[in-house]
């Protein structure tokens, strides 16, 4: 009887397990830091000490008025809750950072790891699952993951990044995709030739596509273009997959993809399809 699935040990499973929790606990703490204002400082106008905040590395700050025990008070509060911050999160990256070796050394699916870059930024700006999903074969790790073991056979991924816009609402955010992109990696620029594309400076691609349904939600003028793709409307429905994973440089990553039976479902419907031509056979893996 030939199996389905090779599943994973005692101790990979342990390590599953807790690479989830340790990356939950990072993530929480880095998305404490993100709410804090970038720094504040004091500054003399006119014979008075201000409190300004600052707003990006540029010196562009705010006051927040002349020196008071209130101001004060915001001062010495920022810098305690920032020095807190910090102190957990050196704990977490170290901890995390010693489960994602484990993860390494137990041969646990791994994906690239200008992917697990993506999506650690989509992740800190809340943009898994209620706006972005994972398609296509780099998707496969969470479903390995899901089904308890490898499963044998699956398809290997492929030398590109598809997701899939899937909001429901309209984003009301000021950040969009691309401002993801660059947080990830400043050199991604979009393909002229494939405007639902873009690179960075390793080449490495990122294609961006969407069910009909979906594509008024995103920002006006957001980069790249998705692709509307009919079939993409099967992988908005049912209950996303929810997995950690680790890069190929160790570093961690949270999978968000489709239900795995409207996955399958859309590439059995797909491979079926007398005519795909390269305008929906995106990335080798019919759109997703």
């Amino acid at each position: 009887m030939v199996e389905i699935v090779t599943l994973y040990t005692d101790e990979q499973r342990r390590v599953l397990i807790n690479i989830q929790q340790h990356y939950d606990v990072w993530l929480g703490v880095e998305r404490a830091l993100i709410t804090l204002p970038y720094g504040m400082k004091w500054a003399e106008r006119s014979g008075k000490q201000y409190l300004y905040e600052l707003l990006d590395r540029t010196g562009n700050a705010k006051s927040l008025g002349a020196r008071s025990e209130k101001t004060e008070a915001a001062y010495e509060r920022f810098l305690r809750t920032k020095e807190d911050l910090e102190g957990r999160l050196l704990e977490s990256r170290k901890r995390l950072a010693e489960t994602c070796a484990l993860y390494r050394s137990l041969l646990l699916p791994q994906i690239p790891s200008e992917a697990a870059k993506i999506l650690r930024e989509a992740d800190k700006r809340r943009m898994l699952g209620d706006k972005l999903l994972v398609v296509g074969t780099n998707a496969m790790p969470a479903y390995n993951i899901e089904a308890g073991g490898r499963i044998n056979d699956a398809p290997d991924e492929t030398d590109d990044f598809d997701m899939t816009w899937s909001a429901l609402i309209k984003d009301e955010t000021r950040d969009g995709v691309m401002s993801m992109l660059k947080a990830a990696d400043s050199t991604y620029t979009v393909n002229t030739e494939r405007t639902f594309q873009a690179r960075n400076a390793k080449a490495f691609e990122f294609e961006l596509l969407a069910a009909p349904s979906t594509v008024c939600n995103m920002l006006q003028n957001d980069k790249p273009s998705p692709l509307p793709l009919p079939e993409q409307e099967w992988l908005l429905l049912g209950r996303h997959v929810n997995r950690v994973v680790v890069g190929r440089d160790g570093t961690p990553a949270r999978l968000v993809v489709p239900d795995p039976r409207y996955f399958a479902l859309q590439k059995l419907w797909m491979a079926d399809q007398d005519k795909r031509d390269d305008r929906v056979h995106v990335g080798g893996v019919a759109g997703g």
